[in-house]
């Protein structure tokens, strides 16, 4: 695995998994929402958006997160593995739900600068919202992208559940080689 892309709903853990799966091969993440979002919440054109994605993953080791489908054609083709967080839709919801009240209540600083509030977890923009309107899509369209047929170049690992991804992330981390050691040896000291 050389250029990974991490998919999966809102919540499903993906940038979690991909900075976890970035330490383990020593790649880079790329969070394709610190690309998109300006402060204030101001969405990036998309020429500007497709520019720095581009220039982001233009070297031979990354890791990309995110679903945006008017990027595919930059990163798929040059990408060699697919990973797919495929879990339950209460499963994503309570991880979502638990991530942003801990956001809003820490002040946690994301995406450029900007915070999550509770005015904005409860209105018609919020991220919860945006779950329950793309599940059943993002669940409907993924295995068609994922299937080879569109990507032959990809090998497409699918995630049902947080222990299939503790154990992915375990394989590889005993698959990572050591760091080489040398012995030393003392060099003898000048003779008395």
């Amino acid at each position: 695995m050389q250029r990974v892309i991490v998919i999966g709903v809102t919540g499903s853990g993906k940038s979690t998994l991909a900075h976890r799966l970035g330490a383990l091969i020593e790649a880079p993440v790329v969070e394709l929402d610190d690309l998109h979002w300006l402060p204030g919440w101001q969405k990036r054109n998309v020429a500007e958006f497709r520019a720095l994605t581009a220039a982001a993953t233009e070297t031979d080791r990354w890791i990309v997160v995110g679903n945006y489908g008017q990027l595919r054609d930059l990163i798929w083709p040059r990408a060699d593995t697919v990973v797919w967080l495929d879990y339950g839709f209460w499963r994503c919801l309570r991880q979502l739900l638990s991530r942003c009240v801990r956001r809003v209540v820490d002040q946690q600083v994301i995406c450029n600068g900007n915070r999550e509030s509770w005015r904005q977890l409860l209105s018609r923009d919020s991220i919860v919202l945006w779950l329950l309107r793309t599940y059943r899509r993002r669940r409907r369209d993924y295995p068609a992208l994922v299937d080879g047929r569109l990507y032959p170049n990809l090998c497409a690992i699918r995630l049902r559940h947080p222990r299939q991804a503790a154990q992915f992330l375990a394989a590889h981390r005993q698959a990572t080689p050591a760091p080489e050691t040398t012995a030393r040896t003392a060099s003898p000291g000048p003779s008395p």
